[in-house]
């Protein structure tokens, strides 16, 4: 059985505690992310969504090709060969996975694709970078250079992305300026609309959960929950003025529990990487 790690086990174990499975239908967009053929080329460019951290930079980001959806709990059961999630469905997004697993599947993925894996996982060597006190694991991962397979986006690669690209309306949320059009967060992500203040026991009992990948509406570029439903690891070290980074891994886009300010495209979170969560899921991206 898996730990979970010290200081984010309380919240998981408390968390998980609301995990159930129900009786889900397939949306329309599911079939085509369960083929693998869901990869969506972006265009390069610097940033035009001004509500974007980015959007008053000259930063430019290179073509690229993303999921158009959060990796599902079917493509990771044909990589991995079991399912970690705690609200089982082929169609769901896969979460309880930690940065380390979601890279070994972009690396195993890519093998199965018969393409170059893009990271080199060194389980043996710590990461004389990694300076979290709760992360036991601390491998040593590097990016080979030129390779063609899975990894997971960089965060300015990602809230490109979630912005729209070229294609950007200006929107707050990944594809609307209203968060229940995109979105899955606490508000809606149960058996009733819930209203006020986040509150934990309110979303415990209104059983709130992830729901099937596509269900609400794709972005300016038809990219799906980018906003919601489960967050989203991106590659990098979480940087700040107080933080120079090794101690969390970014995670973007908000999760079914979160408030609606996590959806936000500018939200940055924080994770620790070898932590996982029943939020916690992700997609793969892969050079252009």
């Amino acid at each position: 059985m898996r730990k979970v790690p010290l200081v984010v086990g309380t919240v998981v174990l408390a968390l998980a505690l609301g995990a159930c499975s129900q009786e889900r239908s397939t949306p329309s967009g599911t079939a085509k992310a369960q083929t693998g053929e869901d990869m969506v080329f972006v265009e390069g460019g610097t940033f035009v969504n001004g509500k974007s951290n980015y959007g008053d930079t000259d930063i430019a980001v290179a073509d690229f090709y993303i999921g158009a959806y959060q990796v599902t709990q079917q493509q990771w059961m044909e990589v991995m060969g079991s399912n970690p999630s705690g609200f089982p469905g082929e169609d769901l997004p896969v979460e309880m996975v930690s940065w380390y697993d979601v890279v070994t599947y972009c690396n195993e993925r890519s093998l199965k694709e018969g393409l170059e894996p893009y990271y080199t996982i060194d389980e043996k060597t710590k990461d004389p970078d990694n300076r979290n006190e709760y992360d036991s694991l601390k491998w040593t991962v590097t990016i080979n250079e030129g390779a063609n397979g899975y990894r997971l986006p960089t965060e300015v690669e990602w809230e490109y992305a979630a912005s729209g690209g070229q294609k950007s309306k200006g929107y707050s949320f990944s594809g609307s300026d209203v968060a229940t059009e995109v979105s899955w967060f606490w508000e809606n992500a149960g058996d009733k609309p819930l209203s006020g203040d986040w509150n934990w026991p309110a979303i415990e009992n209104n059983k709130n959960k992830t729901h099937p990948v596509g269900s609400k509406k794709a972005n300016e570029l038809g990219i799906y929950d980018m906003s919601g439903n489960v967050r989203e690891w991106c590659w990098d070290w979480f940087e700040s003025e107080e933080n120079p980074g090794g101690v969390w891994r970014v995670v973007k886009g908000g999760g079914w529990m979160g408030d609606v300010i996590n959806n936000e495209i500018a939200y940055r979170g924080k994770f620790d990487p070898s932590g996982f969560g029943p939020d916690q899921g992700f997609r793969v991206s892969r050079d252009a």
